[in-house]
């Protein structure tokens, strides 16, 4: 081996005298969707202390670092805003929620529930996740929903019914692509549709479905003309 050279003939490199270590401390876990993984992880929330290294023995302190998000499978470390990002399970949740929501809130505002609206709405929910809906459960609900603070069906979207959509919707929004925020929308507009034309009360709680969504109004429009298309 020629001097100064490495095993592969390249040369060797000079051993790092100065340089920066960090120690760091758990302070919580839990589970989160790595996006190194693809999937959903247990992490570690760390915090650190930095300190100068002479020769790998720390030295000097060089203030705090952190805190992190380390993976327990991969080890990457990620920035805390990573946890913002719902796991896949916690997300196939919300969706399946807002979906229901959403056929819930088309059919009261509906009116007297069709067959053919419950069958497309139960339709959707159980696509959504919710394998055991029936169109007799959802009428139930729908009644339910009708009676909760005096509302009656047929009514414009009120106060209440709007809340519990942006409730459902709007945690959920970022986290979408526009096609899946479109795709909510037009579930919710199939549904109005089976039983006929919109009334002016679907038309209310559709428009409040696509601005949970973050769908400006001009796309609305669009989106709602093109199920009737469809339909």
């Amino acid at each position: 081996m020629l001097p100064g050279r490495g095993r592969n003939g390249r040369a060797a490199r000079p051993p790092r005298i100065l340089g920066t270590r960090t120690a760091w401390t758990a302070v919580g876990d839990g589970e989160f969707f790595c996006p190194g993984c693809g999937g959903d992880r247990n992490y570690q929330r760390l915090t650190g202390r930095r300190r100068l290294a002479l020769c790998g023995v720390p030295v000097l302190p060089r203030g705090a670092a952190g805190p992190v998000v380390e993976c327990a499978a991969c080890r990457r470390h990620y920035g805390t805003d990573v946890l913002g990002h719902p796991t896949t399970t916690r997300f196939a949740a919300m969706l399946r929620d807002a979906v229901q929501t959403v056929a819930l809130a088309v059919l009261a505002a509906g009116g007297a529930c069709s067959r053919t609206s419950l069958t497309a709405a139960a339709g959707a929910v159980r696509a959504a996740g919710f394998d055991d809906c029936t169109e007799e459960r959802l009428d139930t609900l729908v009644r339910a929903v009708a009676a909760d603070a005096g509302r009656l069906t047929g009514e414009p979207c009120g106060p209440g019914l709007a809340i519990e959509l942006h409730e459902a919707l709007d945690p959920l929004a970022p986290h979408l692509a526009a096609a899946g925020r479109a795709s909510i929308l037009l579930q919710g507009a199939r549904i109005a549709l089976a039983d006929g034309p919109y009334t002016p009360a679907e038309r209310e709680v559709l428009a409040t479905v696509g601005a949970a969504l973050t769908l400006g109004p001009d796309e609305v429009t669009r989106l709602l003309a093109a199920a009737r298309t469809s339909s």
